[in-house]
């Protein structure tokens, strides 16, 4: 059985090399959509998206992304689009939702034609002074948890194939 949702499932891959041009505003706004209909434990929706398109904030990101890993290099990968994805710390299943959200932002760039790619590292980079005055900057009040950059853009290059599936994968009970 097959259909076009099922897919972009099998066929989405990481971009790791983006062009320089930014997405569109629509493009934008329907992969925000997707990821705001992500399944949320008892539907409280707990995570929050915050979208960073300006040059000097995309700096900021990836710079202190880098310094968790100890080097300077672009973990972002030239992406003009980083969406921030945080979980509310006091809500039980928040790292779960805000990994929802993230799913559901990189399936939906892909239906889209949009590379995407989950770069790591939120929850260090959130747990700074740094990364809580850009917190406050947003206007993000309470005790938030980086769950992780949903970075986007067009594809510099064709992503290679999905990997063959291990034979495990699945257990019957």
């Amino acid at each position: 059985m097959t259909n076009e949702t099922l897919h972009t499932l099998e066929t989405r891959r990481s971009c790791r090399a983006y062009k320089p041009e930014q997405i569109t505003k629509e493009e934008l706004e329907a992969v925000l959509r997707a990821g705001t209909f992500a399944p949320s434990a008892m539907n409280r929706q707990s995570a929050k998206i915050v979208v960073v398109q300006d040059a000097e904030t995309r700096a900021q990101l990836t710079r202190m992304n880098a310094a968790v890993m100890g080097n300077t290099g672009d973990p972002m990968y030239g992406a003009p689009t980083i969406l921030v994805v945080l979980a509310d710390a006091n809500a039980r299943c928040g790292v779960q939702d805000g990994s929802l959200v993230m799913g559901n932002l990189m399936n939906a760039a892909a239906a889209i034609g949009l590379g995407s790619c989950w770069i790591n590292r939120a929850k260090e980079e959130f747990e700074t002074e740094e990364g809580k005055a850009l917190l406050k900057k947003w206007g993000i009040e309470g005790d938030y948890i980086g769950v992780g950059h949903c970075i986007l853009g067009y594809p510099a290059e064709e992503p290679r194939p999905a990997a063959p599936r291990k034979p495990d994968y699945i257990v019957y009970a």
